[in-house]
């Protein structure tokens, strides 16, 4: 029982801490993104070898080293994005007036471009990983990608709490494709099937020994799909969610030229909801 424990207590750190950097050095000046982005890069190299070396370790450490991996790799996606390298070609705010389809695709093009390069990146580890025995690094990707998509749809169909904080000043344009609504359709079925998830993947990590590959592995995606769970619901309960990455906002008072925005976070935390919600 330690060891599904561990596993699970690992992920949420991992999850937690990675979101809180990213959020840091979000709210740094701009003049400091070059820097960051070129470590973030250079940190991805490593992961994206880690990946592949990892996915022919069938062992305990082999599924630990591919899920850091595979969150490192989203990471990276992440700061792209916040940081304003891989967007959209639409960085203005919503023309007044738009609704249905071409609000939609309005709101889509402001990230397109983002939602490009996250079905590259998981083209490319599937490639590096195809026909290996550990797989959970390219699994940890898309469960990450899964928490992003859901997200994104939910807020952008509509939710209450859109976590408006978190965003840099950059991105302001997105202000102006935001609305809050009580509820969606989506949301219920973005939830039920998240849980389900999290359900098979907590009885398959049960159905193996404790600390086996098998074990290790499924618990750290089960961890991540409850995440994702959690995270859902905090789109609609009146709780303080965004209190857990308050640290990581220093950065923002910090300096003269970094001021907060009104925006909507993105998790897993920031790396699951880079998105322009519908206006109401």
């Amino acid at each position: 029982m330690l060891e599904f424990a561990l596993a699970a207590a690992a992920a949420i750190a991992l999850w937690w801490a990675s979101t809180g950097v990213i959020i840091y050095l979000d709210g740094l000046p701009v003049s400091t993104f070059r820097w960051s982005m070129l470590g973030g890069s250079l940190l991805a190299l490593v992961a994206i070898w880690g990946l592949a070396d990892s996915s022919t370790q069938a062992t305990p450490a082999g599924a630990y080293i591919a899920f850091t991996c595979g969150l490192i790799a989203w990471g990276w996606q992440t700061m792209s994005f916040y940081m304003g390298y891989i967007t959209g070609p639409r960085k203005t705010p919503c023309p007044p007036g738009l609704t249905g389809l071409q609000h939609f695709l309005a709101a889509a093009s402001t990230n397109v471009s983002h939602e490009a390069a996250i079905v590259a990146g998981a083209l490319v580890i599937g490639t590096l990983t195809a026909d290996a025995p550990n797989q959970f690094g390219l699994w940890t990707y898309l469960v990450l990608w899964w928490m992003h998509l859901s997200g994104k749809l939910n807020v952008y169909f509509g939710v209450p709490n859109l976590s408006e904080e978190f965003i840099p000043e950059h991105l302001g344009y997105l202000r102006s494709y935001m609305s809050k609504r009580p509820m969606n359709l989506l949301f219920p079925v973005s939830v039920t099937i998240s849980t389900v998830v999290t359900a098979w993947l907590a009885m398959v990590a049960a159905s193996h020994p404790a600390g086996s590959f098998e074990a290790i592995g499924y618990t750290l995606l089960a961890t991540m799909m409850a995440l994702a769970v959690l995270e859902h619901w905090l789109l609609v309960l009146p709780l303080p969610a965004m209190a857990l990455w308050n640290w990581s906002l220093t950065s923002r008072t910090q300096w003269p030229d970094t001021v907060p925005a009104k925006l909507p976070s993105a998790p897993g935390g920031p790396h699951a909801r880079s998105v322009c919600p519908r206006s109401a």
